[in-house]
């Protein structure tokens, strides 16, 4: 399926649900594997995302999303480029701990990151670091579609927000506005004359609730 008047589009594809996801737990960067429900959800997003004829595919290294992008790869016949630089935001000693075990021993630093402030959280990355590393490599690899190709970008919830508030040029503060994406689900950006558009955030969510969006 060809972009509209020859444009190209990305689609970003958070992986699958993991435990640690129904636990409420940071993930981080650790490296943690989908539940059935998660690779259930994989193939079943992959049959959907077929249908849009992708050109390439692109991948976080971490399992979660490595397994997630396999089901893509394996009903289109692509193949995956693994990438550490798609990871998810490292959340230091946050990671692994719930949100409720967090507020306990970091609740200043905690209640910092809710209000929007720029917080290491955990003495870890920056949201706009985050974007520093994956926004660039998404970039490039867009520029290498042909005209009305699609570009899949397989990551996590947080990497994929600051990705998408990049792209767009929004001003970081903002990008929590964008919301979550729930496990599996996706946003498409569309090529305009004046940059990347959003054309369509946690699309295939309906009726799932979003759960650890950026953990």
């Amino acid at each position: 399926m060809s972009g509209v008047n020859g444009l190209r589009r990305i689609v970003l594809w958070r992986h699958g649900q993991t435990a640690w996801n129904l636990e409420n737990r940071f993930q981080g960067t650790t490296d943690i594997e989908l539940t059935d429900i998660g690779r259930a959800q994989a193939r079943r997003a992959a049959g959907l995302l077929a249908r849009l004829d992708p050109f390439a595919i692109i991948s976080s290294d971490l399992r979660r999303t490595r397994d997630t992008a396999a089901e893509l790869a394996a009903v289109t016949g692509l193949d995956v480029t693994h990438d550490e630089a798609l990871r998810e935001t490292y959340a230091g000693a946050w990671q692994g701990l719930t949100h409720e075990e967090i507020m306990a021993r970091f609740g200043e630093e905690y209640a910092a990151w809710k209000r929007g402030e720029p917080v290491r959280r955990g003495g870890g990355e920056l949201e706009t670091e985050v974007a520093d590393r994956a926004a660039p490599l998404v970039e490039r690899a867009a520029e290498k579609l042909p005209p009305g190709r699609v570009l899949v970008v397989v990551s996590h919830g947080g990497a994929i927000r600051t990705t998408i508030g990049r792209l767009l040029g929004l001003p970081p503060a903002s990008w929590e506005s964008l919301g979550g994406l729930s496990n599996c689900c996706w946003s498409v950006l569309g090529e305009s004359v004046r940059g990347w558009r959003l054309l369509e955030h946690n699309a295939g969510s309906l009726p799932e609730p979003v759960i650890g969006d950026d953990v």
